[in-house]
């Protein structure tokens, strides 16, 4: 067996073990341990924590832009986007590191870097796509824009990690009500102008 073929093997299971910790909590010591290797193998592999999330991270986001290409063959806008935000929420909540990936994605590794970054941009424009559709069938409102919408969706994975799993449908159907055209933009500014309500 060639070297490559070695160190493609301990990365692959480096990988495999990593998969199996929390990944906001990742510490390359346990991995290498489960992994069966050193620590300087997990170290020529992936120097930093970061390079190891980015790496876990690249097949979540390859089925990310999985769920924006089945939401762009839906024949209707709503069921098409309402899928990919399910999709979406579904691989963020699976995944921890997926969303420090689509919003702060570091440079370490250079290969694992590019190959996020390739991956990264596909799924924006996925993001695009999908929100571009909804708007123009008047499904969601106009001013909402493909950053905006990534970031509220971090917003409901974070209201469901705080809560409890059954929050999960209610909180998205929440999102999708407030991105409604039928709520005009003027009522958030004009709600904000009201004097606030005190208690007693």
């Amino acid at each position: 067996m060639t070297p490559r073929a070695d160190a493609l093997r301990s990365r692959e299971r480096i990988l495999e073990a990593a998969r199996s910790h929390d990944v906001r909590a990742l510490r390359l010591n346990d991995v290498a341990r489960d992994a069966g290797v050193g620590i300087g193998t997990v170290y020529r592999h992936f120097p930093t924590v970061q390079a190891l999330v980015e790496a876990l991270s690249v097949d979540a986001l390859v089925r990310l832009v999985e769920a924006a290409d089945r939401a762009a063959a839906e024949p209707d806008a709503h069921r098409a986007f309402r899928g990919f935000l399910d999709d979406a929420l579904t691989l963020q909540l699976q995944d921890g590191g997926l969303e420090a990936v689509l919003t702060d994605l570091a440079r370490t590794d250079p290969v694992v870097h590019d190959e996020c970054a390739a991956a990264r941009s596909r799924v924006f424009a996925g993001y695009e796509a999908v929100l571009s559709r909804a708007q123009r069938d008047g499904v969601v409102r106009d001013d909402v824009s493909p950053a905006q919408l990534q970031r509220l969706l971090c917003g409901v994975e974070h209201a469901v990690r705080l809560g409890v799993p059954g929050d999960r449908d209610l909180l998205l159907d929440i999102l999708l009500s407030g991105m409604s055209p039928d709520i005009p933009a003027s009522s958030a500014s004009s709600a904000a102008a009201r004097p606030a309500a005190t208690l007693g």
